[in-house]
């Protein structure tokens, strides 16, 4: 591993926790170059929801490339664009009475964050943006000023202003009505708050430490942001594409945000693509107003038609990652329950699970445990404090209890 050590940027972070060179990849395992098998409960940070090189997938890309399709266009079209957007459509949006156009803003999720903040302020001629504690929303300079990190905030390395945190749900635990204080400054003249064009919120915070808002407070979130004629961009990067249930997460709240960021998962292999979804009224852009070179890379279309046709054209994954999910959070309130001395508290929703333990040296070391007995996960929080299982969404039932017993293990060598 030297030539990493020697080349690589000090920047590196995932590969200072897995201290192996991986090798080949299929389903939800990894293997290292010696042969090692690991149980991938990281699964690219949500950007593999269908696994390592599913089958049906990679035939699709095999046979795309094999036939000289085009990989780059920018946003001229093509077959591949064309399948994908009717996929979108017919797939995603209308069963779901949803109404969007589709902006391509380039092929990370920062990219698609970035865009909707940027197009939120030219609709409204407002500056301002409401975020949430604990908030991740990218590491580009807009993303960042409405992440909540102080780390990573702290990289910017500039004061990074417009936007103004508010208390994400149960962030005071209860002592205090949903949204009080927001919509008190909002109603009050003399706050000194300026006048928001959007709030941007994630329904599940996945890097803040796998914080899942209530149905019911995204509900009076989008009714306020109504009343107050704000845009809701909702960050589906890390919680789409079924990480939660349903492909939007935010489809059991009922709401319809004005603009949605998507990324990781969409292209279904792992290959970078972003969207931004926005309602056909907000699609006010000038012809290359907003573009960047990696924004039609083709063979991502060809794995998102592919994945979409495949995993989302009737509700079977849906109610597997549901019917999953809830053994995977039912097993983690076992082990909670097993240790309560020692406040941990298990947390999340669908695939996105979490235990929280009491500081983050803790939560590093039962993730070391785990991946010393084969199992990748990472933490998260704001102090690293939640030991996150972001699990592919096409884990068998033997995949998740091999996994379980694994934290189960991990958590009890480490506690004793």
């Amino acid at each position: 591993m030297s030539i990493f050590e020697a080349l690589e940027s000090q920047v590196r972070s995932y590969s200072r926790g897995w201290p192996v060179v991986f090798h080949r990849a299929q389903g939800s395992w990894l293997y290292s170059e010696d042969g090692k098998p690991y149980l991938d409960y990281f699964a690219g940070a949500g950007a593999l929801n269908y696994g390592h090189n599913h089958p049906l997938l990679k035939k699709a890309l095999i046979d795309y490339i094999q036939d000289d399709g085009v990989t780059h266009a920018l946003d001229m079209y093509t077959v591949a664009k064309r399948n994908f957007l009717e996929a979108i459509d017919e797939v995603l949006l209308k069963p779901r009475d949803l109404e969007y156009k589709v902006v391509f803003p380039g092929p990370g999720g920062a990219n698609a964050v970035e865009a909707a903040l940027k197009l939120a302020r030219k609709i409204t001629g407002k500056e301002a943006v409401i975020n949430f504690t604990n908030a991740f929303h990218g590491m580009t300079l807009g993303a960042l000023s409405v992440t909540g990190n102080s780390m990573k905030r702290g990289g910017a390395g500039i004061p990074l202003v417009h936007a103004t945190p508010m208390p994400f749900d149960r962030y005071f635990d209860g002592d205090y009505p949903d949204f009080f204080y927001l919509e008190r400054l909002l109603e009050d003249s003399g706050s000194g708050l300026n006048e928001p064009a959007a709030i941007i919120v994630e329904t599940v915070q996945g890097e803040g430490g796998i914080n899942a808002a209530r149905v019911e407070w995204l509900r009076a979130l989008s009714d306020l942001c109504k009343k107050h004629d704000i845009l809701l961009i909702v960050d589906d990067v890390q919680m789409g594409c079924g990480r939660t249930g349903p492909f939007f997460s935010f489809e059991d709240a009922g709401i319809k945000p004005d603009i949605v960021c998507l990324s990781k998962s969409i292209s279904g292999y792992g290959i970078p693509m972003a969207l931004t979804l926005i309602r056909p009224d907000l699609d006010v852009w000038e012809p290359g107003e907003h573009n960047g070179t990696f924004r039609g890379i083709s063979p991502a279309f060809v794995t998102g038609t592919e994945a979409l046709r495949n995993f989302w054209s009737d509700d079977t994954l849906e109610k597997s990652v549901r019917a999953k999910g809830e053994r995977l959070g039912s097993a983690l309130t076992e082990i909670v329950e097993a240790h309560p001395d020692a406040s941990l508290t298990a947390k999340g929703k669908g695939f996105a699970r979490g235990i929280e333990f009491a500081d983050g040296d803790t939560a590093g070391k039962v993730c070391a445990a785990a991946f010393e007995r084969g199992l990748l996960m990472e933490t998260s929080g704001p102090d690293g404090e939640v030991a996150k299982l972001l699990p592919p969404l096409t884990l068998t039932d033997a995949e998740v209890e091999q996994g379980t017993e694994i934290i189960r293990e991990s958590v009890a060598a480490v506690l004793r």
